[in-house]
């Protein structure tokens, strides 16, 4: 059994993925030869698994397998404690930037009035201020259906009151009863 696992965050402030491990770490290090660096990151050269350890203790530091594909595995000399304790507190700062962007919705029908209409812009001015998208959707029952063209004008209508805020993300499609429309909040740079 492969003891090292690896799990994939996302890193918030738009770089690479970041990838985090459980490390080996002390006696459950199996390898005969190592490669040790110092906490310096000062290479110390090869040698073997025990003397590595031996050392990291006269240290009182812990010795980290940070590289197992390597041959001979790397292996640094560390205080694993107070490194945990620093990677947690980076993903919790990464957390902290993170914007969740959710999608509101709003639902009218083909014969909406104007001031429902209005009522409705409205709504979807504040969702677009606060930065979320707004799914716009229009629903037709029955005979309705028959005329989608006037869902469509309804649709481009509520895209046109909102262009100076918006973009549209999904122009408007009909799906089953629903005409559906996808606006998102424009990017200011």
């Amino acid at each position: 059994m492969d003891f090292a696992r690896f799990f994939i965050w996302v890193n918030f402030d738009g770089g690479e993925p970041a990838i985090t491990k459980d490390f080996r770490i002390n006696e459950e290090i199996r390898a005969r030869e190592v490669r040790v660096v110092d906490s310096e990151g000062n290479q110390l050269g090869i040698m073997s698994g025990r003397d590595a350890l031996r050392l990291a203790e006269e240290k009182q530091q812990d010795l980290v397998e940070i590289a197992p594909a390597a041959k001979p595995p790397v292996c640094r000399i560390m205080d694993f404690g107070k490194y945990k304790y620093e990677q947690s507190k980076r993903e919790k700062e990464a957390r902290k930037k993170q914007k969740i962007i959710s999608v509101k919705e709003i639902k009218m029908r083909p014969n909406i009035e104007d001031h429902d209409f209005e009522v409705k812009a409205k709504n979807a001015i504040r969702f677009l201020k606060d930065g979320d998208k707004v799914k716009a959707t229009v629903i037709f029952r029955g005979r309705e259906i028959v005329h989608t063209q006037i869902g469509q004008q309804l649709l481009k209508r509520l895209a046109e009151d909102l262009k100076e805020l918006s973009n549209v993300e999904r122009v408007p499609k009909l799906e089953g009863k629903n005409m559906i429309m996808i606006l998102a909040p424009k990017q200011e740079n």
